[in-house]
């Protein structure tokens, strides 16, 4: 079976996303995203990409055409086998092809990848991650954590998740003050 890594940008009071389910906040910290170089060796590991559909619409308007000398995750990220979890969606083009569409239940459906790929990553994709941390399927929590508060918004993990105890495996600090937290759930 598998490994499946939920990573989510985080401010520092536990947010993922504002009031508005915005992500006006990350840009709001000093120095930029000092995290390339730590995706860089986390992706090196991943062999899958699993994104909800409202995450796959950011990521596929972006990553396709980011210029991977600016953005050195870009490469890998296109490279990847992608999935995206939707019931809704009729196609998910990325760049000249596209991607495949992962339909009926999020966890079924995750579990089964979960035996076709030694490790996949989900990336922000709330509502997917908050099903996924429900059922016991998570294996790994990343938080790449933004030096500001907000003060309100949407937690990163469902408020009716319970005590799950995690185990700290990495901390990767920044000078900006951006740290990278992974934990492996228990």
């Amino acid at each position: 079976m598998g490994r499946l890594t939920v990573e989510q940008i985080v401010s520092v009071d536990g947010y993922a996303a504002d009031l508005d389910g915005g992500l006006d906040f990350i840009g709001v910290a000093r120095g930029g995203n000092p995290n390339d170089h730590d995706q860089l060796a986390f992706l090196a590991d991943v062999d899958a990409i699993l994104l909800g559909a409202n995450t796959y619409r950011m990521f596929a308007e972006y990553w396709p055409v980011a210029d991977p000398e600016v953005e050195v995750v870009a490469e890998p990220i296109n490279r990847l086998p992608k999935f995206v979890m939707s019931n809704t969606l009729e196609a998910a083009p990325w760049g000249d092809g596209s991607i495949e569409i992962l339909r009926g239940a999020a966890t079924e459906a995750t579990a089964d990848l979960k035996t076709r790929h030694e490790h996949i990553v989900v990336w922000g994709s709330l509502t997917l991650a908050d099903a996924l941390f429900r059922a016991g399927l998570v294996d790994v929590l990343r938080l790449r954590v933004v030096p500001v508060l907000i003060g309100a918004g949407r937690p990163f993990t469902p408020a009716d998740l319970g005590d799950r105890p995690l185990e700290l495996d990495h901390v990767a600090p920044h000078p900006s003050g951006h740290l990278g937290l992974t934990y492996r759930l228990s």
